[in-house]
């Protein structure tokens, strides 16, 4: 190769290489296959040597070798992302095929997960710059390879893809998709819906509608202002003539069943929704993580109702499963972050509190890459601070949400856990009791305007019941039988187990004890074993058994909830009262 853009012959060219390494510029390494040893690639001694050799060289010069170079590479087949770095230092000449080899190594690099290098490629093209009907998808692509690293780069790449001639048919509906999921993540959601809303009006009834539809219905799903009883109606009824024949009946399912899961519809209405989205149990062809088509956020929708209806399971397993091919396919940016923060949500209802504080913090880190106050970084800031409160690090959580800005103005999108919830569940535990009631009373107010809400991913009326049974009983007695009341209609152990824990908080003698155990027999039942643990203790000082204590002592170890051992610990060692 060397020989051929020196224009040398290979004899010459061999002694000449002979001589640089006799002078130590160029050495010829060694490499072991086998038990056999086989010449290398020749290198340079240092790579000082390298840098001042090719400095030396004329710049029209160079610039030509560079193209001589990818030339060679490209005839040798060694793949367009290798010609690649031959092509990014030739000047822009309007070559209609360096554009296409560009695109081409950008294809490579998304491949291997290189976005970045992959967005160098598409810059360089868009400056030979390629042909007037080309252009327009050489932005989408770059568009693409930016879409989780820089979301508001992605938006400008794809404003211009659409406004330039050339994008056309299924290209352009995909351009207007990664838009608004872009806007989405660049927290500009009504946009996005807009969005999508206005490109669906283009269309005639069909495959192509039906996608914009079920996407738009997505991002309404996902605004926390967008959310009503009128808007559920509407999916449940384009919901109800699906039965998951093609990918966009299977993703008006699963948005049927988040819905209906975050408006704490029956739990095995949600479940069988989100199971006939399922091929055999597993995510159909192109609905996977790394599919183009659909994105990301529906099967964390998936994820996400089957992590609160009780099936953590199946939950744990979809989001490992997106760990995985986020991190063999090298993706770094959002996805990631993402897939993280989903997954430590799914250890923190498990009661794996020690695996989800390690998840969480690696979704914390990958999250502030991309931006701060992005809707995923809340998403990974919440999850931290509500695994924190749950084993017991009151301090450690406010700390957390002080660097990491955990306060209002929140975003526009649905955080899960709850953030409202959770906010006010942490100034209760540092003693700003005024203004965690508050947040939980705008958390109240929100659910009125949707409609309902599960007691499990929005425990308000629970933490509020509990906060105001001070000065205000009967209210407490109120919150405590509505959420109650919610619970049943939900179905799942966890809900009604964790409404029967609030209503034994607010009774004292024998009414307290038999609510308390009613609590444990629920939650004894539920995957989530950090609440089980908590009903444990709950139930063993009401009832004054060291033997309850001792269990919920070893499940609140098991699950890394230092708060709870310490509490039953106390009991135990002081041992007033206990049998």
């Amino acid at each position: 190769m060397v020989a051929r853009l020196a224009t040398m012959d290979e004899a010459i060219a061999g002694h000449c290489a002979e001589l640089l390494c006799t002078a130590r510029i160029l050495t010829e390494p060694e490499r072991v296959v086998g038990a056999e040893r086989e010449e290398g690639e020749l290198e340079f001694v240092h790579p000082l040597i390298a840098t001042a050799v090719y400095n030396s060289i004329p710049s029209g010069v160079c610039t030509a070798m560079h193209g001589v170079a990818a030339q060679i590479i490209t005839e040798l087949d060694r793949g367009a992302a290798q010609a690649a770095r031959h092509l990014l230092k030739v000047h822009p000449d309007g070559d209609e095929e360096l554009v296409e080899q560009l695109r081409e190594a950008a294809r490579e690099h998304l491949a291997v997960g290189a976005p970045d290098a992959a967005r160098t490629c598409l810059e360089r093209a868009l400056q030979e710059p390629p042909l007037p009907e080309v252009h327009a998808h050489v932005l989408y692509e770059l568009g693409c390879a930016t879409l989780l690293t820089a979301p508001a780069v992605t938006v400008e790449h794809l404003r211009h893809a659409l406004g330039s001639p050339g994008l056309d048919g299924e290209r352009r509906v995909d351009a207007v998709v990664r838009l608004s999921q872009a806007l989405l993540h660049n927290d500009q959601l009504e946009e996005a819906v807009r969005t999508v809303e206005a490109e669906a009006a283009r269309h005639e009834p069909g495959p192509v509608k039906l996608r914009l539809q079920a996407v738009q219905f997505m991002w309404e799903g996902i605004h926390g202002e967008t959310v009503s009883p009128a808007r559920s109606a509407r999916l449940a009824e384009l919901a109800r003539t699906c039965t998951g024949r093609d990918n966009a009946e299977r993703a008006l399912l699963i948005l049927r069943g988040f819905d209906a899961m975050t408006h704490g519809e029956s739990a095995d209405e949600v479940l069988e929704l989100c199971d006939r989205a399922l091929v055999n149990g597993r995510l159909a062809p192109g609905l996977g993580w790394t599919g183009q088509e659909w994105g990301i956020e529906l099967l964390m929708m998936l994820g996400s109702a089957y992590a609160y209806a009780d099936r953590l399971d199946r939950a744990e397993s979809l989001f490992a499963e997106a760990l995985r091919a986020y991190t063999s396919a090298g993706w770094r940016g959002g996805h990631l972050s993402l897939a993280n923060a989903f997954l430590g949500l799914a250890y923190r209802r498990q009661g794996r509190l020690r695996d989800a504080e390690t998840t969480l913090r690696e979704a914390l880190v990958l999250a502030e890459r991309v931006g701060r106050r992005l809707p995923l970084y809340w998403s990974a800031t919440c999850g931290l601070v509500d695994t924190l409160l749950a084993r017991g690090r009151v301090d450690e959580a406010w700390s957390v949400a002080e660097q990491y800005g955990f306060a209002p103005p929140y975003p526009s999108t649905i955080v899960l856990p709850d953030i409202r919830c959770v906010r006010g569940r942490l100034l209760l535990a540092v003693g700003r009791s005024e203004d965690g009631i508050h947040e939980l009373e705008a958390a109240e107010k929100t659910a009125a305007s949707r409609g309902g809400h599960n007691p499990v991913l929005s425990p308000w009326s629970i933490d509020l019941a509990k906060a105001v049974a001070g000065q205000d009983p009967a209210r407490a007695a109120q919150l405590a039988a509505d959420a109650r009341r919610q619970a049943e209609r939900f179905g799942t152990d966890t809900a009604i187990g964790e409404a029967l824990r609030c209503a034994a908080a607010l009774e004292t003698g024998g009414r307290a004890v038999q609510l308390a155990a009613r609590a444990v027999t629920y939650l004894e039942a539920s995957p989530c074993q950090y609440e089980h643990a908590a009903a444990r203790v709950e139930y063993g000082i009401a009832a004054r058994s060291a033997a309850e204590l001792t269990r919920g002592l070893d499940l609140a170890r098991a699950c890394g909830a230092e708060g709870l051992v310490a509490q039953a610990r106390e009991v135990l060692e002081t041992g007033r009262g206990l049998r």
